[in-house]
């Protein structure tokens, strides 16, 4: 079966070939005139000036990890930790980097081109919009499946490692960079695009009563950059991660249930069919001119749920060729079920076509307090949902996959569900990154005058990447729980192979300790990030108020605000504030360690895993909610654009905006750093605890 694994470099040509032919498709449209032309090069510019700014300040926080890796490698012999474990540290960090910074330079390139080609029709801008998102979302499968290829190939044929045991164990620590990276992009990028964000509308918006993404406001440009470097690169950094955080958990459940590199190869098979399934799906996203909200739905849904099937069905002859177990390829239908569950029922609490959001926008009307606990409200319901459909996917593909009779196989059989919920990840990305490209195209026509009808082509495409946005989100989140758990059982197996026998009741105090630290974690971390776009949002909005002060003729459009100033502001208030929580997610894992040994950290992890998730689930759904309610009342409803039920909506908006774009989705990161930096340390943790020493 070993020499099967060839098939991962074949998934990677599929995949970036496809991504290479839709890049070239984008770029053939026309950008515009040429003030839609200026806009896009200002929004490029301000996208790339922090990219590099991050990736400098990252960079040297790498180096010190891996010095750090690099010393317990070599100086306790390979003892402590795997001698390759550094040097993949690295190269996970940098595939990561190179997924969310590809993406971001085809959406920076496809705002304008998606604004020009819905001037023609709402299909073009549809068409333009998602396949600028099809790059994004293959380039991150092409990439992970590549990483893990090259990897398994060193280590197998390089270094002869034929142990697949030895084999699962070292892959499963070669995650730790990705998470790693994509913690910084997805802290550091949310922060900036909801300081921009939050500070463009509070003041815009709510105190100046001018439209979204007017021209006279300052922190229009950097709200446009935001939304390239949060929700596109941070977010292909993040869904990177959880792809190839999958895959390499399930390699080490493979080894543990027995199935050893058969059991490996599936989930490899898995990632290559469906990439090419998720190329078929994107052929079948198209629509009508003057399409609802719901029919432009529906055409993103047929191809993610063609995707689905058609990888559904291909599965079986796999899982019966590789393990032979149909009770396996059950466990895949529950990621692959669950998966589209999970979304369909996050669309269903954020879009404005259901009644939830609704019903939110109607609370507007009684003021912005009641919309605010109204989206509180809808999140925290929200989360019954997702959890339950996790459960059920859990508990079904644990037992299908003989957990009944082998505990190792019931716990593969829930690796390789996440890995089943991931296999799509392609079109279901590609549906996510479409967002952030509709919503510039919205801007730089509000910014570059294009007529109305352009505006509510774009809008209706932007209202609709909220929606997909907030699926996608609802997605990682899922998929990162079942990774959470393989990873967790990883964890525990590696511990118990080093010889340590560990007592994992409850009511085994240092688990109980884990367990609150765990969930005290995901609320200080959430703090943290919600604070640092505070803080962030401030300068903004003192700027912008200068501004509308001191400089004479902005709000009659006879004078250009300075923008540079605002995406400045936002760029080192985002790198000043992202290290705190990033350095959060890796010192508390080690601390709990030193302090507990290795049952309070198997304690925290279970607490970090349920806790954080639930709040991902209830900020993501939140967030999405008040934005598409704001979006549903300019659309015409509770009086439109400017009364004071959008007043009331927008405050809803602004608090959304940290929830659904900072501090949420890197809940889905934190719970898996905490895993693989706690796999990675616990040869520092065994050797050295308090808990050892009494």
């Amino acid at each position: 079966m070993q020499n099967l694994f060839w098939v991962g470099f074949v998934g990677f040509i599929l995949a970036i070939f496809f991504a290479f032919m839709q890049e070239k498709k984008v770029m053939k449209y026309s950008e515009g005139t040429a003030e839609m032309k200026k806009i896009a090069a200002s929004i490029r510019k301000g996208a790339n000036a922090y990219l590099k700014q991050q990736y400098s300040a990252v960079a040297k926080v790498f180096v010190v990890v891996f010095l750090i890796l690099l010393g317990m490698a070599f100086f306790t012999d390979g003892q402590m930790l795997s001698k390759f474990t550094p040097f993949a540290f690295l190269s996970g960090g940098i595939w990561s980097m190179l997924a969310g910074l590809i993406g971001m330079k085809i959406a920076t390139n496809a705002n304008a081109r998606t604004a020009q080609a819905a001037s023609e029709s709402l299909n073009k801008g549809l068409r333009v919009a998602f396949s600028s998102g099809s790059v994004m979302g293959f380039t991150v499968v092409g990439l992970g499946i590549l990483d893990i290829s090259i990897w398994f190939h060193v280590l197998h044929y390089g270094f002869n490692i034929t142990d697949a045991t030895q084999l699962g164990n070292i892959m499963v620590m070669n995650g730790m960079g990705a998470s790693f990276m994509a913690l910084f992009a997805r802290v550091g990028g949310g922060i900036y695009t909801k300081a921009a964000d939050v500070g463009a509308d509070l003041v815009g918006k709510v105190e100046a009563g001018i439209p979204e993404d007017d021209p006279r406001n300052p922190a229009t440009i950097a709200d446009n950059v935001g939304d390239n470097v949060g929700d596109v690169a941070g977010m292909g950094a993040d869904l990177y991660e959880s792809y190839v955080g999958s895959i390499l958990a399930t390699f080490a459940l493979a080894a543990a249930a027995g199935y050893g590199f058969a059991g490996m190869l599936l989930p490899m098979l898995l990632a290559v069919c469906g990439i090419a399934c998720s190329i078929i799906g994107s052929f079948f996203v198209k629509t009508k001119e003057d399409a609802t909200q719901k029919s432009l739905l529906t055409s993103l849904r047929t191809g993610t749920y063609l995707a689905a099937v058609l990888s559904a069905v291909a599965a079986a002859p796999l899982t019966y060729y590789t393990v032979g177990s149909w009770g396996v390829y059950v466990a895949i239908l529950c990621g692959l079920i669950g998966g589209c569950a999970i979304g369909y029922f996050t669309e269903y609490y954020t879009s404005d076509t259901y009644k939830p959001t609704q019903d939110l926008a109607a609370s507007s009307e009684t003021g912005s307090a009641t919309v605010i606990i109204g989206g509180l409200s809808l999140g925290m319901r929200s989360t019954a949902a997702s959890i339950l459909i996790v459960v059920a996917a859990v508990i079904i593909s644990f037992f299908a996959a003989g957990g009944g009779t082998s505990y190792n196989l019931g716990l593969y059989g829930i690796g390789i569900a996440a890995v089943g919920m991931l296999s799509t990840l392609g079109i279901t990305l590609a549906t996510d990154a479409y967002g952030p490209v509709a919503d510039n195209a919205g801007g730089i026509a509000e910014m570059a005058g294009l007529p109305e009808q352009v505006r509510e082509r774009t809008d209706a495409l932007d209202s609709l990447g909220n929606t997909t946005a907030a699926t996608g989100k609802g997605f990682a989140i899922g998929s990162a729980s079942l990774t959470a758990l393989a990873l967790l059982v990883s964890y525990v197996n590696i511990v118990n192979e080093k010889g340590f026998t560990m007592d994992l009741s409850l009511t085994n105090p240092t688990v109980l300790v884990g367990l609150f630290i765990g969930a005290m974690l995901a609320f200080v971390f959430s703090a943290f990030t919600m604070s640092a776009v505070q803080i962030a949002a401030e300068s903004i909005v003192m700027e912008v108020r200068r501004q509308f002060k001191e400089i004479a003729g902005i709000m009659e459009g006879k004078t250009e605000p300075d923008y540079e100033a605002c995406v400045s502001l936002c760029t080192k208030g985002a790198l000043r504030q992202m290290v705190a929580p990033a350095l959060l997610a890796i010192i508390v894992p080690i601390l709990t360690g030193l302090i507990l040994g290795a049952e309070g950290v198997v304690g925290l992890l279970g607490g970090v895993s349920v806790t954080g998730f639930a709040m991902a689930v209830f900020m993501s759904n939140a967030g999405g909610a008040w934005d598409n309610a704001k979006k549903y009342i300019e659309a015409g409803h509770h009086g439109g654009k400017g009364s004071d039920c959008h007043k009331a909506a927008v405050v809803g908006d602004t608090v959304g905006d940290p929830f659904k774009d900072t501090s949420g989705p890197s809940l889905n990161i934190l719970i898996k750093l905490c895993s693989t930096v706690s796999i990675v340390f616990s040869g520092l943790i065994l050797s050295f605890n308090l808990m050892g020493l009494l």
